[in-house]
């Protein structure tokens, strides 16, 4: 699996876009992600509660004992993977149950990369877990729109200011995504354009990587400590497994 590393974005987000890859064709769909830990009885809906973060959004319980951070990059096709091979099954097995609670933080790699981000951001709290999977899920088919892009085009896009934004959001169909799902085209437009709020998520990408040391995208930190060379679902799901399988174990066991 090629990881790809964080590209620098300068103060005045005008960093070169990198070269963008299209996700895995192998890909779990939600009722194919299952999990050893399936046998936790849920105690209420807790992956329904979301909140803003500092730095991201926070899903589930805020008072669980465990709690992840997925540094994502909505470019980057092993996220995609992982969102669809593990956040489901998470959703079901942990967050519902109360017992681990998940923060997305957004990495920004390149300019698209920032206008996603600003979208997935984009309304209510409460619907950033559906913003957040209609952009990983539908990854392939507008990162393909940027792919069949002039290159003049895509020069124009990796500008990054407000004007390349709104350009690249039209014409990949990013805008459209959350119209569709009932979101004012003005409102949409407007986080879109908000310089402030695109300069701050530059900012807080910069600081996980100095206080966590973020390098590449997918990364994971458990109870705030980076999980060192665990990328994917498939090197993360044995760590969770070890953590709340005895909890499962002692539940069936019970009586």
């Amino acid at each position: 699996m090629i990881l790809r590393p964080l590209t620098a974005v300068g103060a005045g987000l005008a960093a070169a876009l990198i070269a963008l890859a299209a996700p895995t064709a192998a890909q779990q769909t939600l009722d194919q992600s299952r999990s050893a830990f399936d046998g936790v009885s849920p105690q209420g809906n807790w992956s329904a509660a979301i909140a803003r973060t500092d730095r991201g959004h926070l899903i589930g319980n805020p008072e669980a004992d465990t709690r992840l951070i997925e540094f994502i990059s909505y470019t980057c096709s092993h996220c995609a993977s992982f969102a669809m091979e593990g956040e489901p099954a998470i959703d079901i097995t942990l967050l519902t149950p109360g017992k681990m609670a998940v923060e997305v933080r957004p990495v920004i790699r390149n300019a698209l990369d920032l206008t996603v981000s600003l979208l997935a951001q984009c309304g209510d709290p409460a619907g950033f877990k559906d913003r957040h999977r209609a952009f990983m899920y539908g990854q392939s088919q507008w990162l393909a729109k940027f792919q069949n892009a002039p290159q003049s085009q895509k020069a124009i896009w990796s500008r990054a200011d407000k004007a390349s934004r709104m350009s690249a959001a039209s014409a990949l169909g990013l805008i459209d995504m959350l119209v569709q799902r009932g979101q004012w085209i003005a409102d949409v437009n407007a986080c879109v354009m908000d310089d402030v709020a695109a300069q701050k998520l530059v900012n807080d990408g910069a600081a996980d990587r100095l206080e966590l040391k973020v390098a590449v995208t997918p990364s994971f930190a458990l109870d705030d400590q980076l999980l060192v060379d665990v990328h994917s679902w498939a090197g993360l799901y044995p760590l969770l497994s070890a953590r709340f399988a005895p909890d499962v174990a002692d539940e069936s066991g019970g009586g």
